[in-house]
């Protein structure tokens, strides 16, 4: 019984390694090149899967386009964007297959059938600066940072599922990474400015109100050093938040202490989605090589989880 088990447990390792290699799945600790090196622009950005685990990035080639890349990391064509439109970042409803896209050179928010891909005007409004990150509720409604960076100056915009906007937040510095917590209660934003001493860098916690409006507000973390720009929040709450210029992405726990650091190939990640056949693989948009770079999420171990607990 003991041999057959073993047996068991050995092939599907082995069938588990076969596949990585021939699929180029990256390992655990090895971040390694999804797609080629200069497919897409250096406005790469937006990553975002659908129901079937195709990978969705902006900029493919040009400007004005969207990629798709499949399984194995070859890219095409999916859309071009109406002319004089750029997208930045990507948000698919699985549930009704529609893609919306923040098009920040003509103060829109995009909507893309998936399966026609017919492409219209989903919100528009001359107030945004340029919707840059944007993120979707479960109950339909849109977030959208939406920076202004010669003013360094920021907002944070609602966008009801009826297409009713409501500003939210103005007072914050350029502001650009937007992400939910789990169970969507708390919304984190990114907010970049300078001060006497340099570069300052803010990730701040919002609760969220019932109405979908920003409640208390609270500092998470605040970096000194580099840039900072997109993000994502995993099943345990931990954000993370793609360090631009640094090269790195930095692995953030929900009381805001980093926890691990993982260093790219690339100097000026932008953006980052999770995905692969577990979803435990994280897809890095990498501005200066012009492509997407993968890692496997780092395992945190309880005895380290227990740390940041209050029990």
């Amino acid at each position: 019984m003991k041999k057959n088990v073993l047996f068991i447990f050995a092939s599907l390792w082995l069938m588990h390694h076969s596949f990585a290699q021939r699929y180029g799945v990256p390992n655990f600790k090895v971040v390694s090149d999804f797609t080629a090196e200069k497919v897409f622009t250096a406005g790469i950005e937006g990553p975002a899967f659908d129901k079937k685990g195709y990978l969705y990035v902006v900029n493919f080639q040009k400007e004005g386009t969207i990629g798709v890349i499949d399984y194995f990391g070859n890219a095409s064509l999916f859309v071009e964007l109406p002319e004089g439109s750029v997208g930045n970042s990507i948000v698919i409803d699985t549930a009704t297959n529609m893609m919306y896209v923040a098009d920040y050179t003509k103060h829109n928010i995009l909507k893309v059938d998936m399966t026609t891909k017919q492409i219209s005007v989903y919100v528009h409004n001359d107030n945004f600066n340029q919707p840059n990150d944007i993120c979707l509720r479960a109950n339909g409604d849109f977030y959208a940072t939406d920076p202004n960076w010669k003013g360094e100056q920021g907002n944070i915009w609602l966008i009801r599922k009826s297409g009713e906007m409501v500003l939210l937040e103005s007072k914050l510095a350029a502001t650009n990474g937007i992400a939910f917590n789990p169970d969507q209660t708390l919304l984190y934003v990114t907010e970049q400015t300078k001060d006497m001493s340099g570069v300052l860098n803010n990730v701040w916690k919002f609760k969220l109100h019932h109405n979908g409006t920003l409640g208390e507000k609270e500092l998470l973390i605040k970096f000194r050093d580099f840039g900072m720009d997109g993000m994502r929040v995993d099943k345990m709450g931990n954000l993370y938040l793609t360090r631009y210029d640094k090269g790195t992405v930095a692995i953030i726990s929900p009381e805001g202490l980093i926890i691990r650091e993982i260093t790219l190939k690339g100097k000026k990640p932008s953006n980052i989605a999770f995905g692969g056949l577990d979803g435990k693989t994280c897809f890095v948009t990498v501005q200066d090589r012009g492509c997407v770079e993968a890692f496997r999420m780092p395992r945190l171990s309880n005895w380290f989880k227990s740390l940041f607990s209050n029990d």
